[in-house]
């Protein structure tokens, strides 16, 4: 079973995410959708609720599993008898950091390899971050989000 990881904080999952997960389903057997918990960063969904997002937004998608890991994820890699990690290609700029983090990866665990997947054009803008900004700010992002993901968000928002 040739089985791949999509490691990311996923704060929240957006449709770009989907797409690359999408992408990634025809390529493998099993995709791990692995929340990657880093305490350097400020989340705004817990990673429980993360998980439990993508869970629901992913349904459709018939060889997704979902889970988090607060270890490197050359280790989680390894633990999983994983052969690749899949990580999504925007633009140029992201070229860099995603090289180093692959190189890093190989270096830690030289039997993962990693592949970068470009998302649909549509989707080629997006990231987290900026959802996350545009929802500080009160700005509409239900082009970017699914319906949960969204709903998720405006309860976050109001409690």
């Amino acid at each position: 079973m040739k089985r791949v990881i999509y490691p990311g904080t996923f704060d929240p999952v957006t449709f770009g995410h989907l797409d690359i997960a999408k992408r990634a389903s025809k390529l493998f057997d099993e995709v791990i959708f692995v929340v990657a918990v880093n305490p350097a960063k400020t989340s705004f969904f817990t990673t429980e609720e993360r998980v439990d997002l993508i869970k629901a937004v992913a349904i459709d998608i018939p060889n997704i599993e979902v889970t988090s890991t607060k270890n490197l994820i050359a280790d989680f890699a390894h633990e999983v008898s994983a052969i690749a990690l899949i990580r999504g290609l925007r633009h140029v700029s992201d070229f860099e950091y995603e090289f180093q983090m692959a190189m890093m990866n190989y270096h830690l665990n030289p039997e993962v390899s990693t592949i970068l997947l470009i998302p649909d054009e549509k989707y080629i803008h997006l990231n987290s971050t900026v959802i996350k900004d545009i929802v500080r700010l009160n700005g509409d992002v239900s082009d970017y989000v699914p319906a949960l993901v969204l709903d998720a968000i405006r309860r976050k928002q109001n409690s």
